[in-house]
């Protein structure tokens, strides 16, 4: 009884796809009934029926393949940025009209930022307000040396009227040679740890006002005055801070119990999840490419030969029940 084909989307090509598709591209060709197990092939356009004998079926060349199947991706990004300009352009002249508060009235609870100009001087405005403390989360992959020197340089002007700084990044970060000298050049009270996972970009000035992101992008900002809503962000910034693991201070790296490295284990329960790779990287602050490659040495150490066979190794090994 041949076995069901369950839809999936490209890049998470099954396994009998991604095996017929490789014999095609050594062989110039398959048969029609060979790539019945992966009707897949077809759909994505990877397969497709010869000019002269329908019965074979011919493979779309990987350099063709890839720049047709990220099309319609960048397709739908290239939608949302437009939507996102269109609504900023149009919320800005609303502004214009009515988005000033009178002088002797309280700032609002919460007011909505659009557009960059409007974020970046309203976090300008609150960093020269500071006087006590900055609560920064800041989620990603690692940045670009030069953006953190930009960073860097308005860290020091905080730290040098002796503001407290705490930051949570990703896991990632613990390998970024980058961003252990951007913070080895900062002087004064500054302490950073990292996640496998943290929230949205968020930033708490003093217990008073808090500022998160909203909507993909960096056009849409939060910012908040409300004392219980700031209250919250920053209880939520302090229990997430003690789960963390120091990046510093540098901590000493803490040998693993199971032969398996912390970031593999971090893998290993989104694997168990149902996760993609793409949501691992996303989740984990990598590029997909690293994602993989852990992916592959995690199957290497279980001894695992498929992505079902993985999930079943990870679960009988027990390394998740040790990961905390």
């Amino acid at each position: 009884m041949p076995v069901e084909h369950i839809p999936h989307g490209a890049e998470d090509l099954c396994e009998p796809g991604a095996a017929v598709y490789a014999r095609a591209l050594r062989e110039g060709r398959v048969s029609g009934s060979d790539a019945e197990p992966a009707p897949c092939l077809i759909d994505f356009g990877l397969l497709h029926p010869g000019p002269d004998d329908m019965t074979w079926l011919h493979p779309t060349a990987p350099a063709a393949a890839l720049p047709m199947l990220l099309r319609p991706i960048e397709d739908r990004l290239a939608r949302h940025r437009r939507r996102e300009d269109d609504l900023t352009t149009l919320f800005e002249s609303f502004m214009e009209l009515g988005g000033a508060s009178p002088p002797d009235e309280e700032s609002p609870a919460l007011s909505v930022l659009l557009g960059g100009p409007r974020i970046q001087a309203a976090l300008e405005h609150a960093v020269g307000e500071a006087d006590h403390e900055v609560l920064i989360i800041q989620p990603g992959g690692e940045r670009p040396p030069e953006a953190l020197v930009h960073i860097g340089n308005r860290q020091q002007i905080i730290l040098s009227r002796g503001v407290r700084l705490r930051m949570l990044r990703v896991h990632t970060a613990q390998q970024s040679s980058a961003e252990l000298a951007y913070l080895a050049r900062l002087t004064g009270d500054i302490e950073a740890r990292t996640l496998e996972e943290v929230t949205e970009r968020a930033f708490v000035f003093d217990r008073t006002t808090a500022f998160l992101a909203a909507g993909t992008g960096d056009s849409i900002a939060l910012e908040l005055h409300h004392p219980a809503l700031v209250e919250y962000f920053a209880t939520t910034f302090w229990r997430l801070w003690r789960l963390a693991k120091p990046l510093w201070p540098r901590a000493a790296p803490q040998p693993s119990d199971t032969g398996v490295p912390a970031r593999q284990r971090a893998i290993a329960g989104y694997l168990v999840e149902g996760l993609t790779d793409a949501e691992i990287a996303e989740r984990l602050g990598m590029n997909i490419r690293t994602a993989r490659v852990h992916i592959a040495r995690l199957a290497a150490t279980l001894g695992s030969h498929s992505r079902a066979q993985l999930g079943y190794l990870i679960g009988r090994s027990g390394i998740l029940d040790q990961a905390h």
